[in-house]
């Protein structure tokens, strides 16, 4: 039995590998936990006591493949729970990530597996992160930064990489939730700003920022 720290060490660890070619540094896993370096190092001898991770001081870490599954069953019941809030109680998409990390860490194969049943098997979540399946295996996505779309191009809404509040509640402000349709109408060599239009007509200014953090399905 890990503690919900070992898990949430393990769920960080797992995350900064999708981004980078190699092992992770302690400087990164401790930016992304908002702690001292010199407590990732403690808790990093433990994981490796535990044979969950791959860890030498100065050589960097990576996940054992015990230790990667188990991360991936926490995205997984991370990524369900959120569908739930967002599907069944009605939670809007900035509201779920905080209750879901509490619902993470409960170890229930047996509430996830019909957890997943009840909502319908699922392949994404409210904010278009894929979901990997009992067995670990995530859905391929082909979604496209707005940032690299062309000029004409046209898409939904399919994700976003940035999770925070506050952007999702300027996308909530702005209607561009998931699904909604838009077309890129100007690229602004300058500043990397877009100009995009909407199905229901409208036309916004979206800030390089902005169009980096929005993933489209073409």
């Amino acid at each position: 039995m890990n503690s919900f720290t070992e898990e949430n060490y393990l769920k960080a660890i797992y995350k900064l590998t999708e981004h980078i070619v190699g092992n992770v540094t302690t400087n990164a896993i401790a930016e992304v936990m908002n702690t001292k370096a010199a407590s990732v190092t403690d808790m990093l001898k433990k994981l490796a006591d535990k044979k969950l991770i791959n860890y030498e001081r100065y050589q960097g870490v990576s996940l054992t493949k015990k230790g990667e599954e188990i991360a991936v069953q926490i995205i997984r019941k991370h990524r369900l729970w959120e569908c739930f809030l967002v599907n069944k109680l009605n939670f809007k998409w900035d509201e779920v990530h905080d209750i879901a990390e509490e619902l993470e860490h409960i170890n229930s194969d047996k509430l996830i597996n019909r957890l997943d049943e009840y909502l319908g098997f699922p392949k994404y979540d409210p904010h278009g992160d894929p979901i990997p399946t009992k067995n670990g295996v995530f859905s391929i996505t082909n979604f496209h930064k707005l940032l690299k779309l062309d000029e004409g191009d046209s898409g939904k809404i399919a994700g976003v990489s940035d999770h925070t509040n506050t952007f999702l509640q300027y996308l909530e402000k702005q209607q561009l939730g998931l699904g909604a349709s838009i077309t890129i109408k100007e690229k602004n060599e300058y500043d990397q700003s877009v100009i995009v239009s909407t199905a229901d007509g409208r036309t916004l200014f979206l800030s390089k920022e902005v169009a980096n953090n929005i993933l489209v399905a073409k």
